[in-house]
């Protein structure tokens, strides 16, 4: 297990970046998933940054977002297809192809999860993982007691999330909202992972995630047993470890 402190939030998102463009300059046919929220905005348009400064081969790199929003337009804000289209793939050029996202809308959400799954199998699987940490330890969608053996599929979101994507989107309240996401067992099949976590508020949970025992309370906790995962954190986060 290996635990990253930087000093700082500049340092943390910078040395983020590059862990996102050490693996396509080290492998251009990468398959690399990114995660979206307050966590990850600045370190993915600070790779956009290093990118347009310093172009490097990325045509033949696929990206993929762990997670998405459900029963949403794509276009809305606050979808993680349009958070990842403007914070780092159109400053790539990414082309559509090579950005697989779970759908927003589908008339068959379990299909839907099969078919993204698979594709990322095809390409090879994943070589490396952003992950952000939920301050009740979930993964993408997978909110404590999901099951670690859990494939891609539609959950239930926390109920602030809800009810701000209600309120930004105009949803009626008979209109069931939910978060499409990569499960557990997906996560763990990564051939690398970086966990990434930042801020006081992310402190209690990385210390149950890191010190307490592997249980679906905190579904983070299972990283503790991945071959490779660095567990990338800022000096506020990291506060409240023994280390």
């Amino acid at each position: 297990m290996k635990i990253t402190i930087t000093k700082n939030e500049k340092e943390f998102d910078c040395t983020a970046a590059w862990r996102i463009i050490g693996q396509m300059l080290n492998e251009p046919e990468s398959v690399i998933g990114l995660s979206t929220g307050r966590t990850t905005s600045n370190l993915h348009r600070l790779v956009g940054e290093i990118y347009t400064k310093y172009p490097f081969k990325v045509d033949t790199v696929t990206f993929f977002g762990l997670d998405e929003v459900t029963n949403v337009p794509r276009e809305y804000a606050g979808a993680c297809y349009t958070m990842l289209k403007t914070e780092l793939m159109d400053t790539l050029g990414i082309k559509e192809e090579n950005f697989l996202m779970l759908p927003t809308i589908s008339g068959d959400f379990e299909q839907s999860c099969r078919d993204f799954q698979q594709e990322i199998a095809n390409r090879g699987g994943i070589d490396l993982l952003i992950l952000g940490l939920g301050e009740n330890g979930h993964l993408g969608f997978n909110q404590p007691e999901s099951p670690f053996g859990g494939e891609a599929w539609v959950t239930r979101m926390n109920v602030e999330l809800e009810e701000r994507i209600r309120r930004e989107t105009g949803t009626p309240p008979d209109k069931e909202l939910g978060g499409a996401t990569l499960g557990i067992k997906n996560i763990m099949q990564a051939r690398r992972i970086v966990l990434v976590a930042k801020g006081t508020n992310k402190a209690d949970i990385v210390k149950r995630m890191l010190e307490g025992p592997v249980t679906t309370d905190v579904p983070a906790s299972i990283l503790q047993l991945h071959p490779d995962c660095e567990f990338l954190l800022d000096e506020a986060a990291a506060s409240m470890l023994g280390c």
